[in-house]
């Protein structure tokens, strides 16, 4: 005789990130309180190599996007739009037919697209290590992208200080090192002052705001 099991199944949820280099989704369900992962999918789509220098965003690199996008459709199938999220971020913030592009996602994927601000990736790029990472306390964490870097100062997921600038792993490989292969003795002298310039500002803020602990992720994958 079979068993009527009417007990209902953990609601999954979905987080899709576009980003300059790679499209992830991370799948996951809240099990006994917590969040537990259930699936990732991850695809190397180089959109920041679609943007020209008057930051439009390339046909070539649009149609790596949305076919990337057509591949988690076919995931996310049966999932109600309360339960996806999928923001882009640095690249689809600069390319000036970023529209264009989300008119065209809306065919492939049924579920809203925003294209979220740097202080707002850096403040849920916060959120997500308080969330996953037991130690508390105040802490710096520091993001390297594939086109920006978001540096957080904050503790007991209130972020105290959020900044978001122009600079990551792939837009500084073009820049700076056009033979592509990074070492010490090749860094180049261009990419230091850069990165100085665009973080000195920032300095004395993140200085004297004072941390327990810090935690950093670089993302050209």
């Amino acid at each position: 005789m079979p068993i009527n099991d009417n007990t209902p199944r953990p609601q999954e949820f979905a987080a899709v990130d576009l980003g300059s280099n790679s499209f992830h989704m991370v799948i996951a369900r809240v099990v006994d309180g917590a969040m537990q992962i259930i699936g990732r999918l991850k695809q190397r789509v180089h959109l920041a190599d679609g943007l020209d220098e008057n930051s439009v965003l390339s046909e070539e690199a649009m149609t790596r996007g949305l076919n990337c996008l057509s591949l988690f459709a076919e995931r996310l199938q049966g999932f109600s739009p309360s339960s996806v999220c999928i923001v882009g971020t640095h690249t689809l913030r600069q390319a000036t037919n970023a529209a264009e592009f989300l008119k065209r996602a809306e065919k492939v994927i049924p579920y809203p697209i925003e294209i979220i601000s740097g202080n707002e990736e850096a403040r849920l790029i916060f959120m997500g290590v308080e969330h996953t990472q037991p130690e508390r306390g105040r802490k710096l964490v520091i993001d390297i992208g594939g086109g920006s870097t978001e540096l957080v100062i904050g503790e007991d997921f209130e972020p105290r200080l959020v900044e978001s600038r122009r600079m990551g792993c792939v837009s500084f490989s073009q820049a700076y090192f056009p033979w592509r292969a990074l070492s010490i003795k090749r860094t180049s002298s261009g990419a230091r002052l850069a990165a100085v310039q665009k973080l000195e500002t920032l300095a004395w803020q993140f200085l004297y705001s004072g941390m327990d602990r810090g935690a950093g992720r670089l993302r050209h994958h």
